[in-house]
């Protein structure tokens, strides 16, 4: 039940993209304010995660997991029912919100009930729920724009939530096992306040990108970046004085393997996001297909994607790190692939060409995700699981907007400066995307390279100790 309380919220992150057009049409929306519409809740998303892990480590993560799921729910209505832009935008920054309350109690609640290898395959089949949830929403958001019509169909894209959380709510009170909260301590407000405020700084311009935020708000990197400072040392002191941090810092530099699998995670979904609205703009605005049709279209990647997460969960306890490396190879290779395609064969054969590459890179994907989040948290302590997952996924979260508006601004640019060529635009927003994942790879092969001398170095003491023992029984 938490994972399908995850792909709701996950999903709603990309299946309303396809919908911007009808909702600007039926509420008579300007283009920048139904562009919050899917901006608004990244957002809010992006700011929830890391306050609520550490909440959910404090309070208890059953108890935040069925109370995110209730307001995720409440807020689905009411952004079906919003008679106005204005309404709507305030409920998808409640919906988003509530799913950032939601994401980190997932992994959390998964760190904490299993160990060995059962972590290592729920983590696979969490992997397979976020890869499926991002690229599967242009095909369920456009087959329900199909079958209930384009005029008020929007709202079915949020009430379909209604019934689905319902249920997955009255299972999950069942299901999921009462735990001891961890020690209440306090809660860091100032920490929660700067860390806000650095990822709102950071975020926003990206968000904005479209209606020309990167010009607009470019001075707000610069704050967003001394209040992350800010941040960092408050929290030096807040340990320092023994209270409990927002985030234990200790986890960068103390944990192995936390600090590259959240720099990995993060560079990764640069690529990995930022693709599927440049494919949506692509088959539809470039090659005039329906929704439905440019949805279908990137499904080999969703396909491959949840193929081999659910195996990659099985193996990952066996290779390690090797695995995101071998995935990373392939997702590179495939985008590769995929943009050379995109630049080469002919605009009415796209469709169908890039279904092989993509499997490929859609198979690599499956070995990424929860490789990556297995690895990342496994030497974290369960206490600090659920702030420490919501670190990782806020990263992922800013990769996800640096993709989506950087991958999206070059397709406009290679557009407008090669006189509207489609094909042009695509292969270098693509190839972009491989380039991204090229560098997550590089981050992915020094980890592995790093455990290996570890492995090799605690072989050789034990080798040493066994040595010592025989001399001297």
């Amino acid at each position: 039940m938490t994972l399908v309380a995850g792909f709701m919220s996950l999903l709603d992150v990309s299946i309303v993209s396809v919908a911007l057009p009808s909702i600007q049409t039926g509420l008579g929306a300007s283009p920048a304010g139904v562009q919050w519409v899917v901006s608004g809740y990244a957002l809010a998303f992006g700011l929830a995660l890391v306050p609520a892990g550490r909440l959910g480590d404090a309070i208890g993560r059953r108890r935040m997991f069925l109370g995110a799921l209730a307001a995720f729910v409440l807020f689905s209505g009411m952004a079906g029912a919003a008679p106005t832009i204005e309404l709507l935008i305030v409920a998808r920054l409640l919906q988003g919100v509530a799913a950032g309350a939601l994401a980190p109690q997932n992994s959390a609640l998964i760190q904490q009930l299993f160990a060995g290898a059962e972590r290592g395959r729920a983590f696979g089949f969490f992997g397979a729920t976020v890869g499926i949830s991002t690229a599967v929403g242009p095909v369920a958001g456009g087959s329900i724009l199909a079958l209930a019509g384009d005029a008020e169909g929007w709202r079915w894209i949020f009430f379909v939530n209604l019934p689905i959380g319902i249920v997955a709510l009255v299972l999950a009170a069942r299901l999921i096992p009462r735990t001891e909260p961890g020690p209440r301590g306090h809660i860091d407000l100032p920490g929660v306040a700067l860390l806000g405020g650095g990822v709102l700084a950071l975020m926003l311009p990206l968000v904005e990108a479209e209606a020309g935020g990167l010009r607009r708000l470019w001075w707000l990197f610069p704050v967003g970046a001394a209040l992350l400072a800010a941040f960092v040392r408050w929290e030096r002191r807040v340990i320092d004085r023994d209270r409990e941090p927002l985030l234990n810092l200790r986890l960068l530099t103390g944990t192995v393997g936390y600090a590259a699998g959240v720099g990995l995670g993060t560079v990764y979904f640069v690529g990995f996001s930022g693709i599927w609205l440049v494919f949506a703009l692509f088959f539809q605005t470039g090659l005039g297909y329906t929704p439905l049709a440019s949805g279908l279209a990137v499904t080999p990647f969703a396909l491959g994607s949840a193929a081999s997460a659910v195996i990659g969960g099985r193996l990952v306890a066996r290779l390690g790190r090797l695995l995101t490396v071998l995935g990373l190879a392939l997702v590179v290779s495939g985008l590769g692939a995929t943009a050379v395609v995109l630049l080469s064969v002919p605009p009415g054969a796209a469709g169908w060409a890039v279904a092989a590459p993509l499997l490929v890179a859609g198979i690599g994907g499956g070995w990424v995700i929860s490789p990556n989040t297995t690895m990342t948290l496994r030497c974290v302590p369960v206490r600090m699981a659920g702030s420490a997952g919501g670190a990782l996924q806020t990263g992922q979260r800013i990769g996800s907007a640096v993709g989506t508006a950087g991958l999206a601004g070059l397709y406009y640019t290679v557009l407008a400066g090669s006189g509207q060529d489609q094909r042009a635009a695509v292969a270098a927003a693509i190839g972009t995307a491989a380039l991204a994942v090229t560098v997550a790879l590089a981050i992915a092969v020094a980890q592995w390279r790093s455990d290996r001398h570890r492995a090799a170095d605690r072989e050789a003491d034990q080798a040493r100790r066994y040595a010592a023992e025989a001399h001297h029984p």
